[in-house]
């Protein structure tokens, strides 16, 4: 049975799952759910996802959302071994941090900026939300500090969720190299991750030219 994955690309949440995909070498059937003609409220959406969110990920008779919950699912189910996601207590335990910093911090601010910017039409980024990026960024250089990803020396599904919002973030504050960790891993995970360009990059282009369409309406 194929795996269903209902997405749009310029979705941070979206890209972090299409790397894991390219990471396990997983083949998606691609089902776009446009959130801007409100796809995603239709009754049909809301029978398979009712937090009506992208992404969701369909495998056979199993339905799943949240995309660290989806990377999660699929290296554990469809993974060659352990090395996205640990099963080491201690290691594990680091990943999932991270994950949750994800969840908690980085995309928070990142969607207190996109969702008035993008869909409230209010083309002014706050200078309160720029220094909670700024915050979140100073939290994500100290992870680095000393090591290559964000949960150690090994690519994880940490990287796939924090880089898909944080290439997201420095799209509307950039970091202009005044955090040097960060600007390291993000040429890493473009050098080193399998299917970067396809999987991130096209969304982040995406992504970008919807948020200078927003910032241009001042």
């Amino acid at each position: 049975m194929p795996l269903d994955l209902y997405y749009l690309d310029a979705s941070p949440p979206v890209r972090a799952v299409l790397l894991a995909g390219k990471a396990l070498g997983l083949e998606f059937n691609l089902k776009i759910v446009d959130l801007f003609k409100k796809e995603h409220m239709s009754p049909e959406y809301l029978k398979l996802n009712p937090q009506h969110s992208v992404p969701t990920l369909v495998d056979d008779d199993f339905t799943i959302w949240d995309s660290h919950a989806i990377v999660g699912y699929l290296v554990t189910k469809y993974g060659e071994d352990d090395s996205l996601y640990p099963k080491e207590a201690r290691a594990r335990a680091i990943v999932d941090q991270r994950l949750h910093f994800d969840t908690g911090t980085l995309f928070p601010r990142l969607r207190n900026i996109t969702y008035p910017l993008i869909f409230l039409g209010n083309p002014v980024i706050s200078n309160e939300a720029k220094r909670d990026v700024e915050e979140a960024y100073q939290y994500l250089e100290t992870f680095l500090d000393g090591h290559d990803w964000v949960a150690g020396d090994h690519i994880t599904i940490a990287d796939f969720c924090c880089v898909s919002t944080t290439s997201s973030l420095d799209v509307l504050v950039p970091t202009a190299n005044r955090f040097p960790n960060i600007s390291a891993w993000l040429a890493r995970c473009q050098e080193n991750m399998v299917g970067y360009a396809a999987a991130n990059q096209a969304g982040l282009d995406t992504f970008a030219k919807v948020v200078q369409s927003a910032l241009s309406k001042k």
